[in-house]
């Protein structure tokens, strides 16, 4: 179960955020680098946490034109990375650049190409209709995508279309945890069981008055 958890470092330190991995680490074994940790630490941050076990997914979520999201996925593929998103809505010419972009720097480090995860529909927004959903898997699975980002309320529809991608969910919430500014959300063992495999958790631990027992608590409940 701890490769199906990826723990959401939204800090602007990279220092506060090896910490904060570190302390969860037996729980989670892949670390989401957002845009905030990106912009305060940029490539650093994939061998500080790859250095503590961790496989990381950079949570950048590119929508650019072809050519400069292409440029800048080969920079990412260089990094070590597990996972690096885009957004499926800027269509299929740049989505192949960024697959192509991440093989392409992969080789050149020697390492595996990421996996790229096309964004289907943000979990901010209060609704995805299945014709957009199957639009949108439709131009990432084109693409090359290896996997998507969705909604837990998006996987039946998702899971049908796509049955060989990973489906990476963030946003869950344990029964009675606030839902911040997430849309479309539902439980951890209920996005499980309908499809995912990797769920995203952030500040249902992390914001927790004691993190390590939220931590536990998640895991209990998904067991």
């Amino acid at each position: 179960m701890r490769h199906r958890l990826a723990l959401a470092l939204d800090v602007d330190d990279l220092g506060a955020a090896t910490r904060l991995y570190g302390e969860l680490a037996e729980h989670f074994g892949i670390a989401k680098v957002g845009l905030e940790l990106w912009a305060a630490a940029g490539p650093a941050t994939v061998p500080a946490l790859t250095d503590l076990g961790a496989e990381v997914f950079l949570d950048l979520k590119l929508h650019d034109i072809p050519t400069t999201v292409g440029r800048a996925a080969t920079v990412l593929g260089r990094t070590g990375a597990r996972f690096v998103n885009f957004h499926v809505a800027g269509g299929s010419a740049m989505l192949r650049a960024a697959v192509d972009g991440l093989a392409a720097g992969a080789k050149e480090a020697g390492l595996a190409a990421p996996t790229a995860l096309g964004v289907t529909v943000l979990t901010s927004e209060p609704d995805a209709t299945p014709a957009l959903l199957e639009e949108r898997v439709a131009v990432a699975l084109d693409a090359g995508c290896g996997g998507l980002v969705c909604g837990a309320p998006d996987l039946a529809v998702i899971r049908s279309l796509a049955p060989g991608a990973t489906l990476v969910v963030p946003g869950t919430r344990p029964p009675g945890v606030d839902r911040h500014d997430q849309g479309r959300t539902d439980t951890p063992a209920a996005a499980l069981a309908a499809g995912a495999d990797v769920l995203v958790v952030g500040r249902a631990v992390t914001a927790a008055p004691d993190p390590g027992a939220a931590a536990r608590s998640l895991v209990m409940s998904i067991r």
